[in-house]
This record gives C-alpha cells, sequence and structure tokens, in this order.
C-alpha cells in the first residue's frame, strides 16, 4: 500500500461522523452515476471528480464532527458550479435514498436537524 493510498483511507480515522458523511456521498454519487452514465463499478471521470471534490471539502470542513448536514451548513466551502452538480445528484438520489439505503438515510436526516455550531476561529501562529 503506498502512503497516498494510507493517507487517503485515514483521512477520516477517529473521525466516525466525517466518515459516515464520506460514505453517504460517496454512495449518493454511485447511485447517480450509475443510473445517468450507465457505470456498474466505480464513478466516471465527472462524478469521480465531484467525488474527490467532495471528500476534499469534508477534509477541510472547519465544524468536523460537530458538523450538520452540508445542506444545512452556514459555510458553503463548495464553488459554485460544484454546489450545482453535488445538488443535482442530492435532488436526484435523495428520494430514492430511502428505499436503497435506509440507515444511511435515517441518518443523513438526523444530522440535518442538528444545530450548526458557531465557525471555530483559527489561531494565527
Amino acid at each position: 500500500m503506498t502512503d497516498a493510498t494510507k493517507k487517503k483511507k485515514n483521512d477520516f480515522s477517529g473521525k466516525p461522523r466525517m466518515a459516515r458523511e464520506y460514505k453517504t456521498i460517496k454512495t449518493m454519487i454511485r447511485i447517480y452515476c450509475h443510473d445517468h452514465h450507465g457505470t456498474t463499478e466505480s464513478p466516471c471521470p465527472d462524478c469521480r471528480e465531484l467525488l474527490d471534490y467532495a471528500r476534499l471539502r469534508l477534509i477541510h470542513c472547519p465544524f468536523q464532527e460537530k458538523k450538520t448536514s452540508c445542506g444545512n451548513c452556514t459555510v458553503h466551502c463548495y464553488k459554485p458550479a460544484m454546489r450545482e452538480k453535488i445538488r443535482e445528484v442530492m435532488r436526484y438520489v435523495g428520494p430514492r435514498m430511502i428505499f436503497r439505503h435506509p440507515i444511511m438515510a435515517l441518518f443523513h436526516i438526523l444530522d440535518g436537524l442538528r444545530k450548526q455550531p458557531d465557525r471555530p476561529v483559527k489561531k494565527r501562529t
């Protein structure tokens, strides 16, 4: 296993909430890509780019384990074009998640009900 692969696997180690959020978005993008682009195992290059972008946004999220769902967040960290792509995915997959992955959908709904914490202040060094 390369260092890059190890790092990618451990991005959310010790952060179960963030790992669950990533797993949810990954599942949603795979469903969307399968239904719209005919992929079977891995997403097409465009959907892979969106998934990689979402992963980076989660890694750099200022709220981390205390975050609500991204749709209810007060900080919009996605670029406008990517935000529109992820909205399209969520609009399509959202209603289908309850039938395909009910537990994951339930956790996503519950996470969305969380109160957004105040944004952490970064200390300057």
